[in-house]
């Protein structure tokens, strides 16, 4: 269920500064969305994987803190990104 590195660079190009460019909130906050993604896919056909589920969780709560630390230092970024994920909130 990992991101292939074709999509991550592709990610990367696109919320980052340059291709090299992992480490800014913007790029982890769009590749946590996409593993969520995936993963939710995943517990739609097996809804008794307690394992993934918690794992999901996990997922969940580190973008959110990620976004919560977002709005703080720089509010236009947090609604551009929450826009182009279409995250709610």
């Amino acid at each position: 269920m990992a991101l292939t590195k074709e999509r991550k660079a592709e990610i990367v190009k696109k919320f980052g500064k340059n291709e090299k460019d992992t480490g800014s909130i913007q790029v982890q906050v769009a590749l946590l969305t996409e593993q969520i993604k995936n993963l939710t896919a995943h517990l739609k056909a097996n809804h008794k994987d307690a394992a993934s589920k918690r794992g999901l969780m996990i997922l969940v709560g580190h973008r959110r803190n990620l976004l919560d630390y977002l709005i703080k230092t720089d509010r236009d970024a947090y609604h551009k990104i929450i826009i182009e994920l279409g995250l709610r909130k």
